[in-house]
């Protein structure tokens, strides 16, 4: 009985996050009309709501080609392992309330970081398996930039578990509503996270494997009908899991001062602003170049979360003594910071 009521808790949350995430590109479009000028989607359905089930029944319904030249089985599993590591996040993440959760981990951050850093093995299988040096390139490139991006992503989160003594979501949520906010106590490493999430997820201004000039499309240059599909959910798939990430990470989470109904909203909206976060850095910023990537990640981030991580780990240290769980100085910590 109760692994039934599990797979039924697993179902329904892949089945909302399939729609969350077919109405994120809409809302993606929506956006980018407005901030140009335009109308973007309104034709199919009201106000075009349903543009995102068009698009996606056009791409079910079309040929799936493989090239001539192609390893046939590998192409066609690469983008199955891109899509199906963006929903198995979703497992280890609280949503609507902290005990609303498919697998409560001790390690639930590590464990994200763990099954997106798997993601890349289908970017870059997508691009070997194509025979095409497009494809390569584009891989190659979105593997080296994701790989240089996720060490910097783990230091930043270091200095949280350092605080909340903990890699549990729910008691890093807990911890924040009875304090506050750890964007208020750890800014830079908020900002910084952010710009390395735009990166981590081959977002504008970090999108050069998909630079159209030298690469025409990528990695997935050689993909159609729902392969390429898969590929483009698991890439919004990633980035709303990261906007929830970052919500439950320095944002508060879910807030257990506020009745259920409000908190609720209020979770959501903050999922909703990060979300807004990916979609307008994409509509006013241009490309970066590859080697400006690079430095940003490696000699920017990097040094700056090695830095960050030895000073608050020495604030501890030296203002409490040898940590233990859930009993580390929040507040101490955020009068020295803010």
């Amino acid at each position: 009985m109760v692994i039934f009521y599990d797979v039924i808790v697993a179902l329904i949350t892949l089945i909302c996050a399939l729609i969350i995430i077919a109405f994120f590109t809409l809302a993606e479009r929506k956006v980018i009309a407005s901030v140009q000028r335009r109308r973007g989607p309104n034709v199919v359905g009201i106000f075009g709501l349903l543009q995102a089930i068009a698009d996606g029944l056009k791409l079910v319904g079309k040929e799936v080609l493989v090239p001539s030249k192609a390893n046939a089985d590998i192409f066609i599993l690469a983008p199955v392992i891109t899509f199906a590591t963006s929903l198995v996040n979703w497992a280890f993440l609280p949503l609507g309330s902290l005990s609303n959760v498919i697998a409560d981990q001790n390690l639930a951050v590590l464990f994200v970081l763990a099954v997106s850093s798997i993601g890349i093995y289908g970017i870059i299988l997508s691009g070997w398996a194509s025979n095409s040096r497009y494809a390569f390139l584009g891989a190659i490139r979105s593997t080296s930039q994701m790989v240089s991006y996720e060490v910097s992503m783990g230091l930043l989160i270091m200095p949280i578990v350092l605080c909340t003594g903990s890699f549990n979501f729910s008691v890093i949520s807990q911890f924040q509503s009875q304090n506050s906010w750890l964007m208020l106590a750890l800014f830079p490493l908020a900002i910084a996270f952010l710009i390395s999430m735009l990166a981590e997820t081959n977002r504008t201004p970090f999108d050069l494997p998909e630079a159209e000039a030298e690469l025409v499309a990528g990695y997935n240059v050689e993909y159609s009908s729902l392969t390429f599909a898969l590929f483009f959910l698991g890439e919004y798939g990633n980035m709303m899991v990261l906007s929830v990430f970052v919500t439950l990470l320095f944002f508060g989470g879910w807030s257990l001062a506020l009745p259920l109904n409000w908190a609720l909203v209020l979770f959501i909206g903050k999922i909703m602003v990060v979300a807004f976060f990916f979609i307008f850095i994409r509509a006013n910023l241009p490309r970066y170049r590859y080697d400006q990537l690079m430095a940003v990640g490696w000699e920017v981030i990097l040094p700056m979360s090695l830095a960050y991580l030895l000073f608050i780990g020495g604030v501890l240290r030296f203002t409490v003594g040898e940590p233990e769980l859930n009993t580390l100085p929040y507040l101490n910590i955020g009068s020295l910071l803010i």
